[in-house]
């Protein structure tokens, strides 16, 4: 790789850059959220607290459910609690298609001050992570506590705790009135495979894994933010002294929400004559409102 920011076909908005480090045994993830980020913060008027949580967690949706080979299976990431400002963030991740929500309490958010920190937004609150593949039906999912500072050092004690896998990640937003970008890099060591082989003995101060950690380290937010900066070019700053550097575009990232008329109309034809009837309004229609988008869906079931 040669630095060359611009060049034709380099990485900018809304795209996974997949790179891996074969002499280190290591795998990557990195990717900038633009215009995609904007759309799905707009279906609602989060405030700035609230704004800077979800776009983290959209680039933490990103960067994990861009790791599953099933191209049709998707990761689901929540963040819940039953005494926090925010009871519930959810983002998910499929075949590119990208979509999150958050819920809060407005008066006690107010409360905290422009800059809360992750504790005051959701007390004592757990992240569950959820990986289902389409391919296989099956599912995987870990639960870990919202420990730490950020919602990227519980994504790296999920991947220590329930994958055990020596993870790195490193975020960062900047928001202003011309909209939101927000950026991210994920490393990972895979000394033993990434696949078929039980991690019963892994090294977190293993050598080629603590040299992977300091390079990734040394980025910065700005860096991870900065429009200007093409993610190839950003890769070669971190790793231009090593040997090899394997990369190769991911999936182009669209808003996804999911939501139809139909789709809704499958889900409350399940329910029974009784419970439907009680659902209706006074002009007979169902109101469905999809927190994703912000949209309400009027089903006529007759």
């Amino acid at each position: 790789m040669a630095e060359n920011s611009g060049y034709p076909g380099a990485t900018g908005f809304d795209q996974v850059l997949a790179f891996t480090v074969p002499e280190r045994n290591a795998r990557g993830r990195v990717v900038r959220l633009g215009p995609v980020l904007d759309d799905v913060i707009a279906a609602h008027s989060y405030p700035a607290p609230i704004r800077h949580l979800l776009a983290e967690a959209l680039v933490l949706a990103a960067l994990l459910g861009s790791l599953l080979k099933d191209e049709q299976g998707q990761l689901t990431m929540q963040a819940q609690t039953q005494s926090g400002v925010v009871d519930l963030l959810v983002c998910d991740f499929r075949a590119g298609e990208l979509r999150g929500y958050a819920r809060f309490d407005r008066a006690r958010l107010d409360e905290l001050g422009p800059a809360p920190t992750l504790h005051a937004l959701f007390g004592d609150g757990y992240l569950a992570i959820t990986f289902d593949l389409a391919a296989t039906g099956q599912r995987y999912q870990g639960i870990v506590p919202l420990e730490g500072d950020t919602l990227a050092a519980a994504c790296e004690s999920y991947f220590f705790q329930s994958e055990q896998i020596p993870t790195l990640i490193r975020l960062g937003v900047q928001s202003d009135v011309n909209g939101c970008v927000a950026g991210g890099l994920l490393i990972q060591h895979l000394p033993d495979g990434e696949e078929g082989r039980e991690r019963l003995h892994v090294q977190h101060d293993h050598p080629e894994w603590e040299h992977m950690r300091i390079m990734g380290g040394a980025i910065s937010s700005a860096e991870l933010v900065d429009p200007a900066l093409d993610l190839e070019t950003l890769l070669w700053r971190l790793f231009h002294e090593e040997r090899e550097v394997r990369v190769e575009p991911g999936l182009k990232i669209v808003k996804g929400c999911r939501c139809t008329s139909d789709y809704y109309r499958s889900v409350l034809s399940r329910f029974g004559p009784d419970e439907r009837e009680e659902m209706r309004n006074e002009d007979g229609v169902i109101l469905v409102d999809c927190a994703f988008c912000s949209r309400v869906f009027e089903i006529d079931l007759d």
